[in-house]
């Protein structure tokens, strides 16, 4: 291991240690990685990703926070490991790792971080061709859910836009130093070559998908209307899409939020302007 055991994980960088070497393993198989790939790595921890990661890939990229967790890192040494010191948030992913090639990106993420991590994720969506992410197992149930499910939300939509989710394993908590009190998932994500429903603009998808789920228990109507998405001819316009203003947001489809966000990007405006 990159750092001694003896490392005592501070509580203000969210820090749970993987330990268990089957868990590893499996995501590793998940990874895929060949000699000549480009691999990232967040919050690389005491190296039990690190270490493995390292003999397979051409060049391993770590991102993180903690500085003596860094120095560790830097005494290892490893003529193909890449130190980028600094929160994962702010960071420059696109002048850290440039364009001109694709990673994978293999993280055990810290939980109190993870879903602003995969609205940057999205944002750089370009930079990688595989992600094998862990998870609060809740927060993986959500990014994996289809329409109609208690767990289907914002981040579920996001993420199957642009790739196909899928559950590699469950991780328990005495997978890790310290346990977390929380069940957690391991997910591999997979880019599509295109996004599986077409969207004009994608900021505004983002908007009216956001404002759907604001007000869960509301009807579409009143969710939007309290986004300020609402205007006089609201109800005429999405019954006209085929969209019944009283269903729930968690009831769209993926297509149907496309449309929906179709429909009400001319009104926005003026929406904006009457709510």
């Amino acid at each position: 291991m990159m750092a001694s055991m003896n490392y005592r994980p501070k509580k203000r960088f969210g820090q749970n240690f993987l330990k268990d070497q089957g868990v590893v393993e499996r995501i590793l198989n998940a990874a895929d990685i060949g000699p000549n790939e480009l691999v990232l790595e967040i919050g690389p921890g005491l190296g039990a990703l690190t270490d493995r990661l390292l003999p397979l890939a051409r060049k391993v990229h770590v991102m993180e926070v903690d500085l003596d967790l860094i120095q560790a890192l830097l005494d290892r040494e490893a003529q193909n490991l890449v130190v980028h010191q600094g929160d994962a948030l702010r960071l420059d992913w696109a002048h850290l790792l440039g364009d001109t090639e694709r990673y994978k990106l293999v993280a055990n993420l810290p939980y109190n971080i993870s879903s602003q991590v995969l609205f940057k994720i999205l944002d750089h969506r370009a930079l990688f061709d595989r992600l094998v992410l862990m998870f609060q197992k809740e927060v993986g149930d959500r990014l994996a859910a289809g329409p109609g499910s208690k767990d289907y939300g914002i981040l579920s939509v996001f993420c199957q836009l642009w790739f196909d989710v899928r559950k590699v394993v469950n991780v328990p908590p005495g997978a890790f130093n310290p346990p977390p009190k929380v069940t957690s998932a391991v997910l591999s994500f997979e880019p599509l070559a295109a996004p599986r429903v077409e969207v004009a603009d994608e900021v505004f998808f983002r908007r009216v998908v956001k404002g759907a789920f604001a007000l869960r228990r509301k009807t579409l109507r009143n969710a939007l209307k309290g986004a300020g998405l609402g205007f006089d001819q609201l109800d005429e316009v999405m019954n006209a899409a085929g969209i019944d203003p009283a269903r729930r947001g968690e009831t769209l489809s993926l297509e149907e939020f496309a449309r929906l966000a179709e429909v009400l990007k001319p009104h926005q405006t003026e929406g904006a302007e009457r709510v």
